[in-house]
């Protein structure tokens, strides 16, 4: 494969990392698990590697040519036949790939086609996707009288 520029700094060679995420998705009163491919940028990864707890069960490392073609999205045969693109995958695949660049260290903890899975994998904080939330009256901080006064 040839090292073809795809956008402004970005060419089929560059360096990213995948993950794969658990999402849930509320559905009339049931919450569904939904597996998500999407970008992690080098300072997430460095923050994953301390343990922090993740919602993602493993991460790969790729060139973005075997990601995306022109514009086609591919997915790798790492990643479970029912999982999909996050939104906006192609734009921030960019913008993660950019981190990589500016951080080339970061390249260090997975090498390009390697899989790592021992991370602190956790859904106890649902990561959701069709979550709307809804402001009341009741969520008004309540101020101290005199914050507004001058004394």
């Amino acid at each position: 494969m040839t090292n073809q520029v795809i956008t402004q700094g970005i060419a089929t060679q560059d360096y990213c990392v995948f993950g794969l995420a658990t999402y849930f998705l509320r559905e009339e009163g049931e919450t569904k698990e939904v597996k998500i491919i999407e970008p992690i940028p080098s300072a997430a990864l460095e923050a994953l590697f301390k343990g922090i707890p993740t919602s993602y069960e493993k991460a790969i490392a790729l060139t973005i040519g075997e990601i995306i073609e022109e514009d086609k999205l591919i997915k790798p045969s790492l990643f479970p036949s029912e999982s999909l693109f996050c939104e906006d995958f192609i734009n921030r695949t960019f913008a993660a790939t950019r981190t990589y660049q500016t951080k080339p260290s970061a390249k260090e903890l997975i090498n390009l086609g390697d899989c790592k899975t021992d991370f602190n994998y956790s859904t106890e904080r649902k990561r959701m996707l069709n979550n709307t939330n809804i402001v009341s009256d009741d969520d008004n901080v309540k101020q101290h009288p005199n914050t507004h006064k001058r004394l």
